[in-house]
């Protein structure tokens, strides 16, 4: 993709980030380019879900297609969710102890388990961790896993949404590796690396079927 191409999409994004909607024509008056241009950098952004078009019926005339940010969109521009919340968290340390905090993320763990343990119900132990590789990438997390020949699973996380909490409450980091436990029945896990902790490239799991089953 041209350095141009590029330029004119986040144009196209920034337009309706400000605006919320437009039509071809008025980004084409606004940017100074034909509004086969535009429609050709549209096309590009509804494929790609950023973009969606709402058909708005006009007291006179043809009806018209405006276009806006989808909720992917609205996601590419910078959020500081992050932030935020470990802010929030440090309040709450404060006001309540660190046993409150320890308590919340618990509490999320056991919500996570609720919510998709039926996915993972009558499931063989290998069907289990590629069960949990699927829900943790829904979550962002780029799960790889594979099976060595003395069967133990490498699973593999190389992204970590909440990697910048986590670094701050490792304890997060206890949760995940206690719901893996518990979804997937076995105490034979181990993390031999962490990206919140930063000595790895992953977030390294060695899984081993448990020895009664």
């Amino acid at each position: 993709m041209s350095k141009q191409t590029t330029s004119t999409r986040d144009e196209i994004l920034g337009l309706l980030k400000m605006n919320k909607q437009m039509t071809v024509a008025e980004m084409a008056e606004n940017l100074g380019i034909t509004e086969m241009a535009i429609r050709r950098h549209l096309n590009s952004l509804e494929r790609d879900h950023v973009v969606e078009t709402t058909l708005v019926r006009q007291a006179m005339g043809r009806p018209s297609n405006v276009y806006s940010l989808s909720k992917k969109g609205e996601e590419l521009f910078p959020r500081n969710y992050a932030t935020l919340t470990v802010d929030f968290l440090k309040d709450i340390e404060e006001l309540n102890g660190p046993e409150m905090v320890e308590a919340l993320f618990e509490r999320r763990k056991e919500r996570f388990k609720e919510q998709y343990s039926k996915r993972i119900e009558n499931k063989s132990f290998e069907e289990k961790i590629e069960e949990l590789a699927k829900i943790q990438n829904e979550h962002g997390y780029m799960v790889e896993w594979e099976k060595e020949e003395d069967g133990t699973y490498i699973f593999k996380e190389y992204n970590c949404p909440i990697s910048q909490i986590a670094e701050e409450y490792p304890v997060a980091c206890k949760c995940e590796l206690s719901l893996f436990r518990e979804m997937l029945g076995t105490d034979e896990i181990e993390c031999s690396s962490s990206l919140a902790i930063g000595d790895g490239p992953n977030c390294f799991y060695r899984i081993k079927k448990p020895k009664d089953t």
